[in-house]
């Protein structure tokens, strides 16, 4: 590929040619692994920014230090013969000679992507991203100029980059859409791609290899239990159980996002009626929101449950978090402190018992699917604790929910004897895996 003449030392390979053709404003490609998927977007970024003078172009990867990393270094080499200057190490940008200028960002920091003017975006590794990026940020940002956009990433799952794609084959005028496995591109040699399946699991290779969205996510606390709880239909629409208060859980963030689930604990079962979360807002914010969604679910609030740490002083106000629910109208409770694998064990073991309306938790599903443990890339094992990303504040939210659902069930579990909190809010959870035999059977079940 060449603009204006100027030899940019870029060959397409075939399984990209069509891609590069493409005459829709919008694309998704689903790719295997090394199929050169980040540079052919790059590159074709590079020919669309340099046929506009002044465009404004972004290359968005899931965090800041993934985008240099995987993007920086081949966007410098191949801008090179086009850049009016040096490239701009500190800020990830490159100018060309036509006024047109390349950055590249983080999704993690979608804040300092609200407010631009873009006319292209690339959204690399979409499935790791927060399903509010693209549509309550970067598309906005595309407004302005008509701006165009390419979703790209290898499947996890049929999460919102798999859905993208099903969305996009239904409006072929609109976007352009590909999937790109690795049995058929030949863009890796067939006994590479033997030695690959003989070193990985069959789960890892269909989905980094063969595109397969049923392939579950590699390293995800909770996908087998979401998945077992689609099969089973419990994630379908919910009605609010009549005379039943709707409780919430909480996971607050300080200069982060606040996720909250809306649940219903009743006899044996919780129903989980719908999920909110935001990034950067007062607690009045989300007081706000919870009146607008319990008038529109017609429900009557209970307790508020929320981490331990939420009775922290804020050295800006003086006050606890606590508190301040408390004077907003709230009800806010303490959950026990615990260690965070026993959290999210006790949401593996709560989830059977769990129903989720698909519409209203849609985002928070979607977080619980993708929670998955940190993967050590110094001893190529994953570690004992999760990844920290979009996903972790819903997903914490849930171990909160899990913890206090028994104390507040409406109805006695036919042969269970609910466990002695002592007054939920004072115990931790080791002193709760204290008690007697029978009463921390009791407790491990839920």
């Amino acid at each position: 590929m060449a603009t204006k003449e100027i030899p940019l030392g870029y060959e397409p390979r075939a399984a990209f040619v069509e891609f590069h053709r493409r005459r829709q404003r919008w694309a998704v490609i689903i790719a295997h692994r090394r199929a050169g998927k980040t540079v052919a977007c790059l590159m074709d970024m590079l020919d669309h920014a340099l046929r506009k003078p002044g465009g404004r172009y972004a290359y968005i990867a899931p965090f800041y230090n993934q985008a240099k990393s995987v993007a920086w270094d081949y966007l410098k080499a191949f801008s090179r013969p086009v850049l009016t200057s040096a490239p701009n190490e500190s800020e990830l940008r490159v100018d060309l000679i036509n006024g047109s200028r390349i950055s590249l960002y983080g999704g993690d920091n979608s804040d300092r992507l609200r407010g631009l003017a873009l006319d292209g975006v690339i959204l690399d590794e979409f499935a790791d991203m927060s399903p509010s990026l693209w549509a309550q940020v970067v598309r906005p940002a595309l407004a302005d100029r008509r701006g165009w956009a390419v979703i790209i990433g290898t499947v996890k799952g049929r999460n919102q980059l798999w859905q993208q794609y099903e969305a996009a084959k239904g409006d072929p005028e609109g976007w352009f859409s590909s999937v790109l496995r690795a049995g058929e591109t030949g863009i890796l040699p067939p006994d590479e791609l033997a030695d690959a399946r003989r070193i990985m699991t069959a789960e890892q290779y269909a989905a980094e290899f063969d595109c397969d969205p049923s392939a579950a996510i590699v390293g995800a606390y909770f996908g087998r239990e979401l998945a077992e709880a689609e099969r089973a239909g419990r994630i379908t629409a919910v009605a609010p159980a009549p005379g039943v208060k709707v409780n919430t859980a909480w996971d607050l963030g300080i200069g982060d996002s606040t996720a909250i689930w809306l649940f219903q604990a009743y006899g044996g079962e919780i129903r989980v009626l719908a999920h909110y979360e935001n990034h950067g807002q007062p607690l009045s914010h989300y007081v706000a929101e919870l009146d607008a969604i319990g008038t529109r679910l017609g429900i009557e609030y209970g307790n508020d449950y929320v981490p331990h740490d939420a009775r922290v002083r804020s050295l800006e106000t003086g006050r606890t978090r606590v508190e301040t629910l408390a004077a907003l109208g709230r009800r806010p409770m303490l959950v026990p402190a615990h260690k965070l694998m026993d959290g999210i064990n006790a949401v593996r073991l709560t989830l059977p018992r769990m129903w989720f309306d698909a519409e209203e938790c849609k985002q928070g599903l979607e977080a619980l699917r993708q929670y998955r443990a940190e993967f050590d890339e110094k001893t190529r094992a994953y570690k004992d604790t999760p990844r920290h990303d979009w996903t972790s504040h819903s997903a914490d939210a849930a171990r909160y929910m899990c913890m206090a659902w028994r104390e507040i069930a409406q109805a006695p579990i036919a042969g269970d004897k609910p466990p002695d909190f002592r007054g939920f809010g004072q115990m931790t959870y080791d002193e709760v895996m204290k008690m007697s035999p029978s009463n921390r059977r009791d407790f491990e079940r839920a």
